[in-house]
């Protein structure tokens, strides 16, 4: 350290916006600035020449001189206390959190310390009020999702009762069909709600229960046909927003493959098969049914699931492509993370 008598250490330390103290080998208090006065509400008087311990609530003080003398054997500038809630005493006993910063200064007279220490009761106060309302926007978004997961099973159920009173064979198709389409949208609100994660969803995970969902539907054909899902080896998440597009995407093309893909006695499979690489997500429909016909076109196709293919792949910003094969093959490329397109 300094000379006792040199001006311009006292200066620094008298006039540093935060509180200091200096600190001799033996834990005697040398000198302390104004900020420390009015922090700890004692007059330097009654802090020089006295154990820093007057600083440092009763309970810590049993191991408060083996902190200092670890210190000491091996002296290094540090923050005190990493990964421990640190308190001070104030003169009338309360008790308050701080931050501390030691340095220790090589002197002539032996090695003393200089601790700078700040009082962050305030910003404590402000992390639980910020902690509080994080709390609270979880719980909400929680609700929100559990509602909105609800809201879409009664227009599934309300969409099976008109089903059921349906007389038209294809009047119940269509509303079969689009009880599918809200349910692969109920099922990501389900997954959020279910994972407590409200910013993504395991895509896997996600096309594995709407594979159980579309094998529910289409039982009638189960012996025929088995619906395969191939999931990638690692989890790969999605935001919501990309999520319903993708599993409507997975939906019209798997059911249109239970539709048109097997018919009696046909047998086969479906595969529904999800891959991540190089910021690219890779999903694949296929079959091995009796495949698209030979003058198949995609933009002039009159099925309204198909309709929604093109639609579903935009919103994903992607890249789909009909692979020559015996069957219908359709694979669909697309960003694993979010996109912004441009306005012109």
């Amino acid at each position: 350290m300094p000379q006792m008598s040199d001006d311009a250490f006292r200066r620094v330390v008298e006039y540093a916006p935060s509180a200091m103290v200096l600190v001799d080998g033996r834990g005697m208090i040398v000198l302390v600035n104004q900020q420390a006065e009015q922090l700890f509400g004692y007059p330097r008087s009654a802090l020089v020449g006295r154990s820093v311990d007057l600083l440092v609530p009763s309970a810590a003080r049993a191991h408060h001189a083996a902190f200092r003398h670890s210190f000491l054997t091996s002296p290094s500038p540090r923050p005190m206390g990493a990964g421990r809630d640190l308190f001070a005493c104030r003169a009338d006993g309360s008790e308050f959190p701080v931050e501390i910063g030691l340095n220790p200064m090589d002197t002539g007279r032996g090695m003393l310390v200089l601790a700078s220490i700040v009082d962050i009761t305030e910003r404590r106060r402000a992390q639980q009020v910020l902690e509080q309302a994080l709390q609270e926007k979880t719980v909400l978004l929680n609700e929100v999702h559990h509602r909105v997961k609800n809201n879409l099973q009664v227009i599934t159920s309300l969409l099976n009762l008109q089903a059921n009173n349906a007389e038209d064979p294809r009047v119940r198709d269509i509303l079969n069909e689009s009880q599918n389409r809200v349910r692969a949208m109920a099922l990501t609100h389900q997954l959020l709600y279910e994972r407590k994660d409200f910013s993504r969803v395991d895509l896997g995970d996600y096309i594995n229960r709407l594979s159980q969902l579309l094998r529910g539907t289409y039982r009638s054909g189960s012996d025929r046909v088995e619906l395969r899902l191939d999931r990638p080896a690692s989890p790969v998440y999605l935001d919501l927003e990309r999520a319903v597009p993708c599993g409507l995407l997975v939906n019209e093309l798997v059911t249109n493959a239970f539709k048109h893909a097997f018919p009696e006695p046909r047998q086969g499979d479906i595969t529904v098969a999800v891959s991540s690489r190089d910021g690219q997500v890779t999903l694949v429909v296929r079959d091995n049914g009796v495949g698209l016909p030979p003058d198949f076109d995609l933009a002039t196709v009159k099925s309204l699931g198909l309709q929604l293919v093109p639609l579903l792949v935009d919103q994903l910003h992607g890249a789909l492509r009909i692979e020559p094969d015996s069957g219908a093959h359709y694979r669909i490329t697309f960003p694993s993370a979010p996109t912004s397109r441009g306005t012109p």
